[in-house]
């Protein structure tokens, strides 16, 4: 059974010139979205952390002295 992308590539190949270069002028104006190299569950976790402090200030999180510091350093 072929791959979508062995279909993809073989329909590519018999594009006409005109038509290759209006598939690439709309490829290259397709967004891509960037993928993250730190792992979903570390993230989440940040997430986590930083919902569970803003409901209760009065905590201190492991990875800054408090919210300010965070702010600082992200604006």
């Amino acid at each position: 059974m072929e791959t979508s992308i062995e279909i993809l590539k073989r329909k590519i190949e018999s594009f006409t010139p005109d038509l290759i270069e209006a598939f690439t002028k709309i490829v290259e104006n397709l967004e891509t979205v960037p993928q993250s190299v730190i792992p979903q569950f570390h993230l989440d976790e940040v997430l986590y952390r930083l919902e569970f402090h803003t409901e209760n200030p009065k905590t201190k999180l492991d990875f800054f002295e408090n919210m300010t510091e965070l702010e600082k350093i992200c604006a």
